[in-house]
């Protein structure tokens, strides 16, 4: 799919958006990391939940790039970097599209075969893109089958050379990785020392193994460890530290805990595009919640109706409607739209019953 840049007033509906087709941005080029104040804080790659849509709400509701407000930087969703190099790579170029506003923003890519790796980069480079990062913790299986995501973390040689490879393909724009503390059980020293002996600009280290999925709770001390190991083999590496948190005072007591130079944030995301906004003191009641799941919906289905279905949205729906009397019967109503139109009528029928009061978290 290519699209041209287009301008609009106000909103996270006004799109001033780089493709395919983009120019490169004017914006000095080099190691955006080195500029970032620290603490750093990230919005995490997810597939299917962090798409275009998804990071210009976050851009807007968490004032990113003002006093106060965030993130730092944005992560796309992972791309193939075969489906990238293949005949059929327009199909995953939305994945690709993004706004001056969601600045800076980092394409995370993953593979197994280095020469598609390079290759990669250097499509992703001549987008514009702040960063590429490379997925070396991702637990699906279908990714997994190929040798890459998690995989990699049994081949640690091939892992090296996925980096060689991916440094190769870029001029000016930093390589990072994001990963795991292991694949069955923790092996921070002798996997991660893999990743920071090829001085990569960043690492994200997801505190937990690969085994361990999402099912148990992050384990901090791991990262920690992380930090301690940077400082003795590749000390200008900024450490990420990713797992379970749920709030921007814990990010940052994570950070200070450990000793990392910031905090990546995944589900923590859900339902709450204002996270990142220091200014923020109290969770905005159903009327805004509503208000902005409308708004998302809306923008999802005006950027991406060609290129994935509405069904999609739907897990948001659960997240940012919950915490007050009637949540549940509106999610199950919610459950059922096809469209925003219907999104909407659900929306407007709700607001007119007058229900819409935060008395009690279900």
């Amino acid at each position: 799919m290519v699209s041209q840049n287009k301008k609009g007033k106000g909103g996270a509906g006004a799109r001033e958006e780089k493709s395919a087709s983009a120019r490169p941005s004017s914006r000095p080029r080099g190691n955006f990391w080195l500029h970032l104040k620290k603490p750093i804080f990230a919005v995490a790659p997810m597939s299917d939940v962090t798409d275009e849509p998804f990071r210009m709400i976050i851009a807007k509701y968490s004032r990113m790039g003002k006093a106060g407000g965030g993130p730092d930087v944005m992560w796309t969703e992972f791309i193939s970097a075969d489906g990238l190099c293949s005949i059929g790579k327009e199909r995953l170029m939305h994945i690709l599209k993004f706004t001056e506003k969601e600045r800076p923003i980092v394409a995370q890519i993953f593979s197994a075969n280095p020469a598609k790796i390079k290759e990669a980069c250097e499509i992703i480079e001549s987008l514009g893109f702040d960063g590429i990062d490379i997925n070396m913790g991702c637990p699906d299986k279908s990714v997994e089958k190929q040798g890459a995501g998690a995989g990699l973390i049994k081949t640690p040689a091939l892992a090296r050379e996925i980096i060689r490879s991916a440094k190769a393909g870029v001029k000016n724009i930093p390589i990072s990785v994001k990963t795991r503390i292991g694949y069955n059980k923790p092996e921070v020293e002798e996997w991660l020392s893999v990743i920071l002996e090829e001085g990569v600009s960043a690492l994200t280290v997801h505190a937990r193994t690969r085994k361990e999925l999402s099912d148990f709770p992050a384990q901090w001390s791991f990262v920690k460890k992380a930090v301690e190991l940077r400082d003795k083999i590749s000390p200008d590496t900024i450490i990420l530290g990713n797992g379970d948190v749920k709030s921007l005072k814990e990010a940052n007591e994570r950070a200070k805990e450990t000793g990392a130079d910031g905090v990546m944030i995944g589900r923590g995301l859900f339902g709450t595009p204002w996270f990142f906004d220091s200014k923020v003191t109290e969770e905005p009641g159903p009327e805004k919640r509503l208000k902005i799941m409308l708004e998302h919906a809306k923008l999802f289905e005006k950027i991406l109706s060609k290129d994935k279905p509405f069904d999609v949205m739907k897990k948001h729906f659960k997240a940012y409607v919950n915490g007050w009397e009637g949540a549940r019967e509106l999610r199950i109503k919610l459950m059922e739209c096809d469209s925003s139109k219907d999104l909407e009528k659900v929306v407007e029928d709700y607001s007119l019953k007058d229900t819409c009061i935060l008395k009690t978290k279900e």
